[in-house]
């Protein structure tokens, strides 16, 4: 059973969205993905997020461009974490997406990221999961020591070759 959803209102966001889906399955996480837009289809759209719960979803990852209604619109239907992706976009280089899920509305929180920040909106999603999984926790105290060791291995390359061979 998936315990993550991941939805896209376009597969124009796909190329942002599957670095999520890259995360869940290096963590081994079930999940989800989906398309479907709340404008151009809203009954859809109703059901997908209303039934989410009873589909065993914890955490629902959204990313949305432009007026970015589709994390805000799960949020109001779905009663557990929702993880907004703002997507970047030609005309305002995604402000426009941010802006529009930032600023949700007292009492429908949407959990934000970077704009186009899908690996960590994965990793927030791992984290609220691992606060009753300890086994998922394990996973991502091994994941932060490895971040921590290539940035130590950089690291010594730079003094191995200095800064003017890198």
């Amino acid at each position: 059973m998936a315990k993550i959803s991941i939805v896209m209102g376009s597969d124009s966001d796909m190329p942002v969205m599957k670095k999520a889906a890259q995360i869940l399955d290096q963590f081994g996480v079930e999940y989800e993905m989906r398309i479907i837009s709340a404008h151009r289809e809203p009954n859809e759209f109703f059901a997908y997020a209303t039934d989410a719960e009873a589909r065993g979803v914890k955490v629902i990852i959204a990313g949305a461009g432009m007026a970015a209604h589709l994390p805000g619109m799960c949020a109001a239907l779905f009663p557990l974490p929702v993880i907004g992706i703002p997507m970047h976009t030609t005309s305002l280089g995604g402000r426009d997406s941010l802006y529009s899920i930032v600023q949700m509305p007292s009492g429908i929180p949407v959990a934000t990221v970077a704009i186009g920040g899908a690996v960590n909106a994965a990793l927030l999603a791992l984290k609220i999961l691992a606060v009753s999984d300890e086994a998922l926790l394990g996973k991502l105290k091994e994941y932060t020591k490895d971040l921590k060791e290539q940035v130590m291995e950089k690291d010594e390359h730079l003094a191995q070759v200095g800064w003017e061979n890198y």
